[in-house]
């Protein structure tokens, strides 16, 4: 993914957790905040108070419509065009290249329990894929890209459409085995992993975050050798017996374990010349240009 394409994702990702906060059937006494949060609200009660003063429901779902109405509508719209246009022109996006995006994107997270994950990977699957059925139309009507440019720009940049290898980790490392025994065993009886290793673990850098590490390259010199050995056996969201680690006694749990994707210059190649093809015609990455192909009427037309 480009540096620019991935930046379109983030930013309507970021629109659209803010505009599901949008709430329009008010007959229901009990709603659902957004799909993120499956808190449920009352309809007919304050959303806020402050000292004597009170926010009411209606007054929040009027602020949001003001605020965010317009841009929620346009992107549905834009994506209904961009739906109806790529399934008449038989555009598919490559499984291959979604995967690779989503796990891209999903490295920008944190920790999420599988349903939590299994969710919002849909979304972000459903997402790329609007992103990049949108270039593909956009640059339908491009002039065609050279093949020794393409070749060139594949030579120099291919590599940045790859996905290395990587585990979302967080450990507890202690002095001693005797020490990592007890912590196991409290595991096993169903204590937190997280609160286990603010109270065990002799690494400052992550004992206050639950002992979480993040998102590591498998090919990095900051993952000790110990680590990919011991997680090759691991199931996602699941945490290691304890091991000899390089600077003590480790055990380990394993958010995700994200494969490494490669592509070929035949793979990428489509979607090189659509980014090269909109960068030489200097279109943005939105869906206005296309509207004019289809007969849409809308609340907010002129």
């Amino acid at each position: 993914m480009s540096k620019k394409l991935l930046l379109g994702v983030v930013v309507v990702l970021l629109i659209t957790n803010v505009a599901s906060l949008l709430i329009l059937n008010n007959n229901e006494d009990s709603v659902v905040m957004n799909d993120n949060d499956e808190r449920t609200i009352s309809s007919k009660e304050a959303v806020a108070s402050i000292g004597d003063e009170e926010i009411s429901y209606q007054q929040w779902i009027e602020a949001l419509r003001s605020a965010y109405g317009e841009k929620q509508l346009k992107q549905m719209v834009d994506r209904a065009v961009v739906n109806q246009l790529a399934e008449s022109e038989g555009i598919k996006i490559d499984e291959k290249l979604i995967n690779r995006d989503v796990a891209f994107l999903i490295t920008m997270q944190g920790v999420m329990t599988e349903e939590q994950a299994a969710k919002e990977e849909e979304r972000l699957r459903d997402e790329v894929n609007y992103r990049y059925q949108l270039q593909q139309l956009l640059a339908a009507d491009a002039s065609t890209i050279p093949e020794e440019e393409l070749k060139s720009f594949y030579d120099s940049y291919g590599s940045q459409y790859n996905f290395t290898a990587s585990l979302q980790l967080s450990h507890i490392l202690v002095e001693n085995m005797e020490t990592a025994e007890k912590v196991y065993d409290e595991l096993e009886q169903g204590a937190s992993f997280e609160l286990l290793a603010e109270e065990y673990s002799q690494d400052d850098e992550t004992k206050d975050d639950g002992g979480y590490l993040g998102y590591i390259y498998t090919s990095s010199q900051f993952l000790p050798g110990s680590y990919d050995d011991v997680t090759s056996e691991m199931d996602e969201h699941s945490y290691s017996e304890p091991f000899i680690a390089d600077n003590g006694v480790a055990i380990l749990y394993l958010h995700r374990k994200l494969p490494a994707i490669e592509f070929t210059y035949d793979e990428i190649k489509p979607y090189m010349e659509s980014e090269l093809a909109l960068q030489e015609m200097d279109q943005s990455l939105i869906a206005d240009p296309l509207w004019e192909q289809l007969d849409i009427d809308w609340i907010y037309s002129e």
